[in-house]
């Protein structure tokens, strides 16, 4: 395999001279594309002229034009299969196109001259090696145009009156700007919907217009905005714009006759208010409300105007969607080498309540085999979980104006699960009741969600005893974070998370330009803590406060991710990942529950290590066999770098460099080296990289990933670099997930 791969490798090395034979005579191979700028054109890279380029050299793999090589090993005969299998497989040469060279230059000009820069020229410009071409658009901006009057033509004394008072503070507009074409559109759209927002319904962008008038030898023009008189149907006499006003609103039965919804659900959904002003946002609004339902499929508003008057009648039908779905998952598992398989499915009933309410059952059953654990009974796991969610697509809370959370797609979901999970070592119970909000921002990039109140009751029915002689119980070995997550435990959480996507809510970041940014703080026990020391409650044998004779935990936990997406063209981005948190275990605890801890390594953390196996700090984990609870911390940091390129098809490939670890707050006895220093935690900073492929199904996105460790913090000496000594066996892991890594 090893000189297949280095055979395949040296063909594409040779034939990477071999590209002109495919080339027509008197055709070139379009080599490479560029914009260059003279001085006085270099604030216009900001405009990225590049994208307006109609044709774009042969795709690069991470910098090599590889599909082009791939073409290239076909040959001349296209009687041969081998032949057709490579050209399929790889990319035609794009040959040189003179007329959309010509055409993208006077493109480039247009975006130049919209900008300002009226006298500006682009140039193409050829470079000729042999079969092989260059092409260099020059840009000579020139000097540009700025405004120097303003003056404005609006015969309507009402919308004329309103622009006055609104326009100093608001109008994108003012003498000294630049002569910015873009600008004045901008300006046109703003005014139109700030007027359609204020009754005037048939008003349109198309109502206002611009006049330039230039000035002799000089780059200084004066401006006019006209906005023309109402003409219905381009043949009547202009009249004034009229203000419009909502009459009746009529909700119709959908096309079965029957109406499947409550008399409030449509009316708390609805912005559109009758006797007020026609207002184009809360339209839109009312749309999106509706659209966001899960209980409901499309909606239609008609407006009516009643003749020779301003009032606007409204007929409006929400048409529900199907009232059940049934789904199911499958997915293959691997922990710490074990493998096994997970089946998952769900039930949902729409509109159970008849106001798009949504009841969900989930159920999920996972089985691994069991391997390397001798003196125990049994050598397989087992889990299934269950759990029963009801979603309400408003606030369940008083004194909220239902306006303002119906605009923001407020939800309500409260949920009870139950897990049950069966290993040889230990049995594991836990029930988990949730009730919790969610809503966004009006511009849907920004989400909330606060957690009101998550109850975890943990339970351990069973232990083998094999498990609490070597692990729990044993003489010089009793492991206090060990023991700790093997207790019966209860954990109640009050959280609050922020997230900001600068695409919008949900959107996919991937190969694009945008950033996203999370932060999530959370708290536990507190209130527990305050009763029962209140109430002087009891205390177990550890001094820890009970509560049902449960002892419950007591943290507080921040955590804050940051990714950024560059596209650098139209097959390669740029990603990276800044990724923090840290939990506190105070009063009630002194460990944090395993649930809440940190672990690193795996397909979301450091590449070059498989899941929970590296830290914290310089802890170097030797016992496998239980260590992954030791082998958690109390604070995270990862920090990631990606060029992503697209290969062809839905495969695209990654090239990555992670960097990270975990530490503990607290000096344990039991993860020597795990604590967090200020002067030596950067010297435990582990580093991997690696490549990875992901497979795009619109849908979902599958991943792969190979990491290989750079910098190993466990250990010392020739072991600490293994990117100068690596070893397949010791540094190599391979990640399968669903997914990006961020």
């Amino acid at each position: 395999m090893k000189h297949f791969s280095a055979y395949i490798f040296a063909l594409l090395l040779l034939s990477a001279c071999s590209v002109g034979k495919y080339i027509p005579e008197g055709e070139h191979l379009l080599k490479e594309v560029h914009v260059t700028y003279d001085d006085s054109s270099k604030m216009l890279k900001e405009y990225d002229l590049k994208a307006y380029n109609q044709q774009q050299p042969n795709t690069k793999w991470f910098g090599l034009k590889v599909p082009l090589k791939i073409y290239t090993l076909s040959g001349l005969d296209t009687t041969r299969w081998t032949c057709r299998v490579f050209r399929k497989l790889g990319e035609d040469p794009v040959i040189f196109d003179s007329l959309k060279a010509r055409s993208s230059a006077e493109r480039m000009y247009q975006a130049i001259a919209n900008a300002g820069y009226i006298k500006g020229k682009v140039t193409p410009i050829l470079h000729i090696d042999g079969k092989k071409l260059s092409l260099e658009y020059t840009v000579k901006a020139g000097q540009r145009y700025h405004v120097r009057h303003i003056s404005r033509d609006i015969p309507d004394p009402d919308i004329d009156s309103i622009l006055q008072q609104t326009d100093p503070d608001e109008s994108l507009l003012g003498e000294g700007m630049p002569l910015d074409i873009n600008q004045l559109n901008q300006e046109r759209n703003r005014i139109a919907s700030k007027l359609r927002d204020m009754g005037y319904y048939k008003f349109t962008k198309e109502d206002i217009r611009f006049t330039i008038d230039t000035l002799r030898d000089q780059t200084d023009v004066n401006l006019t905005m006209h906005i023309k008189l109402h003409l219905e149907n381009g043949r009547s006499t202009p009249e004034f714009h009229r203000q419009y006003h909502i009459g009746n609103i009529t909700y119709l039965p959908e096309s079965d006759g029957r109406y499947h919804f409550r008399r409030s659900f449509y009316s708390s959904n609805t912005l559109i208010v009758p006797g007020e002003l026609y207002k184009d946002s809360h339209l839109k609004q009312t749309y999106s409300n509706f659209q966001r339902l899960g209980g409901v499929s499309f909606t239609t508003i008609q407006l009516t105007e009643r003749p020779g008057t301003d009032t606007l009648d409204v007929h409006m039908t929400v048409n529900h969607s199907k009232p059940h779905s049934i789904g199911y998952d499958i997915e293959a598992t691997n922990s710490a080498g074990d493998l096994g398989a997970a089946l998952s499915g769900n039930i949902s009933q729409r509109n159970i309540f008849r106001g798009s309410e949504t009841l969900t059952f989930k159920l999920r059953g996972a089985y691994e085999a069991i391997t390397g654990l001798e003196g125990y009974d049994g050598h397989n796991y087992f889990e299934i979980g269950a759990e029963l969610k009801l979603s309400f697509p408003q606030f369940l809370l008083p004194f909220i104006d239902k306006r303002w959370a119906v605009s923001h797609g407020s939800t309500t979901e409260i949920s009870l699960q139950y897990n049950l999970q069966n290993r040889p070592e230990f049995h594991r119970r836990v029930l988990t009741g949730a009730w919790r909000y969610r809503w966004t921002g009006k511009d849907k990039r920004i989400g909330h969600r606060f957690d009101l109140l998550e109850v975890n009751y943990v339970y351990m029915p069973w232990m083998s005893q094999t498990f609490k002689e070597q692990y729990l119980d044993a003489i010089g070995k009793t492991n206090a974070i060990l023991k700790y997550n093997y207790e019966n435990l209860l954990i109640t959480k009050l959280g609050y998370t922020y997230t900001y996507n600068s695409l919008g809510a949900a959107q996919q970041t991937f190969g694009k330009t945008a950033h996203t940014f999370k932060i999530n703080i959370e708290t536990s026990g507190n209130l527990l803590r305050g009763l029962t020391s209140l109430v002087r409650g009891k205390r177990n044998a550890k001094g820890q406060y009970t509560f049902c004779g449960i002892a419950y935990a007591q943290y507080a936990k921040f955590d804050f991710d940051y990714t950024k997406s560059l596209k650098l063209d139209p097959n390669n981005s740029l990603a990276w990942r800044v990724n923090f948190g840290i939990a506190y275990p105070f009063g009630n605890s002194t460990i944090l529950p395993f649930e809440k801890r940190y672990f690193a390594g795996g397909a979301n953390s450091v590449r070059g290590w498989s899941v929970r196996s590296l830290g914290p700090g310089s802890y170097d984990g030797a016992d496998r066999g239980i260590n992954f609870i030791n082998q958690s911390g109390d604070l995270q940091l990862n920090l990631s770098l990606e060029f992503r390129a697209h290969l062809f098809w839905k495969l695209s490939g990654a090239l990555f460099l992670d960097a990270g670890n975990i530490w503990t707050l607290r000096n344990y006895a039991d993860q020597p080296g795990g604590q967090f220093r200020f002067d030596t935690f950067f010297k435990e900073i582990a580093l991997s990289y690696g490549l990875g492929f992901r497979m795009n199904l619109n849908f979902f996105i599958l991943r792969f990933d190979a990491g290989m460790k750079a910098i190993d913090p466990a250990h010392t000496g020739r072991a600490h670099y293994p990117i100068y000594h690596p070893n397949l066996g010791r540094d190599f892991a391979f990640h399968f997930a669903v997914g990006l890594p961020f």
